[in-house]
């Protein structure tokens, strides 16, 4: 393993990014050493995870519906193309980086090769909130981004997709503007697309059901039961609010949610489905009747057997990780546990099943919907829902075999999975020219 000073020189490498220790880009890099030494002959090929392949920053000027001329700033990273065009979300948030999309897209690089889906990893982000804008303007930010970014993008070069703040409807306008631009329908170019436009089944509910996939093979493992599991969650948007329902419906008890407004516990267990229902009319789990108020940091202290953080990157933190009281974290969010924090609960025997496998579930479904598109052959949800399974399960048992055979944690082990399938493609596919 490098040394920090070899690491830090590794990082200073780039000269337009500078992260910490704790950033989403350090996070990665600090992954990326901790798997270098079970690459074999293959960690001459390392410094390749390092570096993405492409980073495109672009103006997104749009008028607003009262005439002012408003800008904003846009990304599209493409991490690794080794496997196959790139894949990953797009995003509309104020706190969108430059930082944030280069590690977004690389933990999807890892995430495809973890699951062996025929992909690269990319992702995208416009630094917007959403919620500010009408309807028209979310239209044209989305339509003008995609017209700045259509440089790049493409069924075979790289195909968007959903995350946070971005839907169907998003990727609907997405679609149409790629294929007004060039002269002809190309569903492929996005997934996540509405039903009626080559969208797949299953398509808005797979990463919550990938994370309940991944937690119940997980409980298995450990030989903990299912029914009854007290279940903590931060986030409540679509993936963190399909895991609930699904935990729910197999008779596991969700106990505390946390989200961007509040939070709620009830220790015999949360109405899922009322919960549900409150969000949806007032935008947050606040307010919610049927609990008490759960305060910021109170959330952290709740009791449980599986934490389920499914919002954004850097919450558990080494104080926070200190302090959980649960057995098992599923990473539903990207980049959700610092890599101190990694240690910290390793230590403690709280298992971690990684990002990079847990939240899975909405990019092979978003392959589900890519090859469908171009065979123009479609399964049904039943069937959707069957291979993602198999491919979920399958993957989990390599990289827990893996994590056992070399003594390492769960998320060094779908490192090593991952990263000895992308560098064995850039290896026998060698260097140009």
């Amino acid at each position: 393993m490098p040394d920090s000073g070899q690491a830090a020189r590794m990082r200073a490498n780039l000269s337009y990014v500078s992260p910490t220790i704790t950033s989403p880009w350090g996070t990665y890099l600090s992954q990326v050493d901790r798997v270098v030494p079970y690459l074999g002959p293959l960690a001459r090929w390392a410094e390749t995870l390092r570096r993405p392949k492409r980073a495109l920053i672009v103006d997104v000027p749009i008028e607003l519906d009262n005439g002012e001329i408003r800008h904003f700033e846009g990304y599209r990273v493409q991490h690794n193309l080794s496997r196959g065009p790139g894949k990953g979300g797009v995003r509309y948030h104020p706190a969108v980086t430059l930082e944030e999309v280069m590690a977004l897209s690389a933990w999807m690089t890892v995430k495809n090769a973890a699951v062996n889906l025929p992909y690269g990893g990319a992702k995208g982000g416009i630094r917007v909130d959403p919620k500010t804008l009408s309807l028209k303007e979310l239209e044209r930010v989305t339509r003008r981004y995609t017209s700045e970014i259509g440089l790049i993008i493409g069924p075979h070069q790289d195909i968007p997709a959903p995350d946070v703040n971005t839907n169907g409807q998003i990727m609907a306008w997405m679609m149409d503007t790629y294929s007004m631009n060039t002269g002809a329908t190309a569903t492929g170019v996005v997934t996540g697309k509405p039903v009626e436009l080559g969208g797949s089944l299953g398509r808005v509910k797979a990463t919550g059901r990938g994370v309940f996939v991944t937690g119940r093979e997980a409980l298995r493992r450990l030989k903990l039961p299912l029914e009854g599991a007290r279940i903590a969650i931060q986030g409540f948007g679509n993936v963190g609010a399909n895991a609930a329902a699904m935990f729910a419906y197999h008779d596991a008890k969700v106990v505390a949610v946390q989200d961007h407004g509040g939070g709620v516990v009830n220790k015999g267990g949360l109405d899922v489905a009322a919960l549900t229902a409150h969000v949806e009319q007032f935008g947050t789990v606040a307010g919610f009747a049927g609990g008490d108020v759960l305060g910021l940091e109170e959330f952290w202290d709740v009791e449980s057997d599986v934490l389920i953080p499914a919002a954004l990157e850097g919450q558990i933190t080494e104080a926070r990780a200190q302090r959980l009281r649960t057995k098992i974290v599923l990473e539903a969010a990207n980049g959700p546990t610092v890599p101190a924090a990694d240690d910290i609960l390793a230590q403690r025997g709280i298992v971690v099943l990684p990002d990079v496998i847990c939240n899975a579930g909405g990019v092979i479904v978003s392959y589900f919907e890519w090859v469908q598109d171009f065979s123009s052959f479609f399964w049904s949800e039943d069937e959707i829902n069957l291979r993602l399974d198999k491919i979920l399960t399958g993957a989990l048992s390599h990289i827990w075999g893996t994590a056992e055979k070399h003594d390492i944690s769960l998320r060094t082990g779908a490192f090593t999975v991952a990263c000895s399938r992308i560098l064995q493609a850039r290896a026998e596919r060698g260097l140009y020219p």
